[in-house]
């Protein structure tokens, strides 16, 4: 139950974050917003990880999970910013969400043993996740950018889904705060020090809170999912692809993005697959 619990929470607040980084990459550069987004994530995990002092458990393994960590979540943030500047968050955000799928998959190939019917409702919910993916354009000149959009989002999945794997495997040997402080304080020293020293990690007043907002919400996506992840890689991280869902509702309303019927027959699809995995794993 805890792993659905934190994956759902995850879902929840990654939803949040991809609904403010719509906006606010379209006031300043993605890569300008990344920056911004790491160093926050730095500062807010930074307390807790002193405070707990170096664990124990850091070892080589450690060590290079953390790095596979700060990897795949930093070049999949830049790769889904840039796609959510070009589409709309019902595109990008369900394409995106295939990082729980992948992530499922990687841990089972390592091992992990899900029962039977467990993996039946998660191939379901990843159906849904194709599905609500089928987007369809009515305007002209989309094209070229919607198929850019795309593009971007499938990568940012796939490296998303590396860096949840690795980061549900940390989850064992090491506290959360020493799982997201490492990872993004050296995506801060390769991303972020030196667009600050080119000059390019601009900000404006508009875009401020939005980013603010972003990088809270990102950091407690992770928590949640780090949590969820100790009690079962796979379920925590194809609940965690649930914000596409949600994302894809909310910039409905609030950007009114229309939604394509196929969109429909996913999020419905992915919305069974929870009720019923949640019945399985209570």
């Amino acid at each position: 139950m805890i792993a659905i619990v934190g994956g759902l929470v995850a879902a929840a607040m990654w939803a949040a974050s991809a609904l403010c980084i719509s906006r606010s990459t379209r006031m300043i550069p993605p890569v300008a917003v990344l920056g911004w987004v790491l160093l926050i994530g730095s500062v807010i995990s930074a307390p807790f990880a002193l405070a707990q002092g170096v664990p124990d458990g850091l070892g080589r393994e450690q060590v290079v999970l953390l790095i596979v960590t700060a990897i795949g979540n930093t070049t999949g943030l830049l790769l889904v910013y840039s796609s959510l500047r070009h589409g709309k968050v019902g595109v990008v955000a369900p394409i995106t969400s295939a990082q729980g799928a992948a992530a499922a998959i990687i841990a089972v190939i390592a091992g992990e043993q899900i029962a039977t019917g467990a993996g039946i409702a998660l191939a379901f919910i990843v159906v849904g996740v194709v599905l609500s993916s089928m987007s369809q354009t009515s305007d002209g000149g989309s094209d070229r950018r919607e198929g850019l959009a795309v593009t971007l989002a499938i990568g940012a999945a796939l490296f998303f889904g590396l860096g949840l794997f690795a980061m549900g495997r940390l989850s064992d040997d090491i506290p959360i705060a020493w799982i997201i402080f490492p990872s993004r304080t050296l995506a801060v020293l390769l991303v972020t020090v030196p667009f600050a020293v080119a000059g390019r990690l601009r900000m404006t007043r508009e875009a401020a809170p939005l980013v603010l907002a972003s990088g809270i919400l990102e950091v407690a996506g992770l928590v949640a999912f780090t949590i969820g992840a100790r009690h079962g890689i796979a379920v925590a991280a194809v609940l965690g692809s649930q914000f596409a869902a949600i994302a894809t509702v909310a910039a409905f309303f609030l950007f009114r993005e229309r939604l394509a019927r196929v969109q429909l027959a996913g999020v419905a699809v992915i919305a069974v697959g929870v009720a019923v995995l949640t019945a399985l794993q209570a």
